[in-house]
């Protein structure tokens, strides 16, 4: 490994530890002869100190670094002076004192500030998604959909599903949206379509004995944007058999209390209240 330590995680219990870190160069700033920069990973952030009485070859090298560097640094963990804490990050109490630094890759200089706090046009940001993705409102969303599907996971599999892929290369077949179609190299003139749901698959599979069935699916339809609507979308898929219309709401119910419960801290009330209709 190239770091004995992720950024957000060093605290007071930490203090005199030499630790090596690698991440990107968040902020840089000069106070007199001494350089602090933020070194941020998907973690956290850590504050650094470069001294030239300490370092003078890191400190040198400090003097090069702009937003978006990536490096490697290392260094050992003091804690701050008094009056300097920072309460609204994990690691505010410490600091690293530098004592090697190396730039594995400089940046150019960047179109947009990485921050949630500016407003942003969707066109740049689109344009440069992999700036946009370092925004830890961005990587959140990331984060919140992973924590997502590890819940959905472990739920259904204590239920006694069985995840299975379905392919994605298929034959057309006359569902309610147009198909996205993917001509064959080895058969001039014909087609492959992009599946518009796992449809098909599924209920082979409830024929085949598999009896309780899920996958997070892509999906593909060939149609006008709207705003519920989308070209190429996921959905949970989800199949069973030998059940009946109680054992479905039971199931859909408990996975939606475990989602919540857990990525929310939110506890719903079982069962859910029926509206009745007709």
């Amino acid at each position: 490994m190239l770091r004995t330590h992720t950024c957000g995680e060093l605290t007071v219990n930490d203090v005199g530890k030499e630790v090596t870190l690698c991440g990107w160069v968040n902020a840089r700033r000069d106070h007199g002869k001494l350089i602090f920069i933020d070194i941020r990973d998907r973690f956290g952030l850590a504050q650094v100190v470069f001294v030239p009485k300490e370092a003078p070859l890191a400190y040198e090298r400090a003097a090069q670094l702009r937003s978006e560097f990536v490096i490697q640094l290392k260094g050992r963990v003091n804690p701050r002076p008094k009056g300097t804490i920072n309460p609204k990050i994990p690691t505010g109490e410490v600091e690293i004192l530098a004592q090697g630094l190396e730039i594995i890759n400089p940046s150019q200089n960047i179109p947009f500030e990485i921050s949630d706090s500016l407003e942003i046009s969707e066109e740049l940001r689109l344009k440069y998604r992999y700036l946009d993705l370092r925004r830890q409102k961005m990587f959140a969303n990331i984060l919140l959909r992973h924590r997502l599907y590890q819940v959905t996971r472990r739920l259904l599999d204590a239920e006694g599903f069985l995840e299975v892929e379905t392919p994605i290369l298929t034959k057309s077949t006359p569902e309610g949206a147009r198909d996205f179609l993917v001509p064959s190299r080895l058969s001039p003139g014909e087609f492959y379509a992009l599946p518009q749901s796992p449809q098909l698959f599924k209920q082979i599979l409830m024929v085949s004995g598999v009896e309780r069935y899920f996958q997070i699916a892509k999906c593909f339809r060939d149609e006008d944007l709207r705003s519920d609507r989308q070209p190429e979308f996921t959905q949970l898929d989800m199949e069973m058999s030998f059940v009946n219309e109680e054992d479905i709401f039971q199931v859909t119910e408990k996975l939606f209390f475990h989602i919540f419960k857990e990525l929310k801290g939110i506890e719903l009330q079982l069962p859910f209240r029926r509206i009745e209709i007709g």
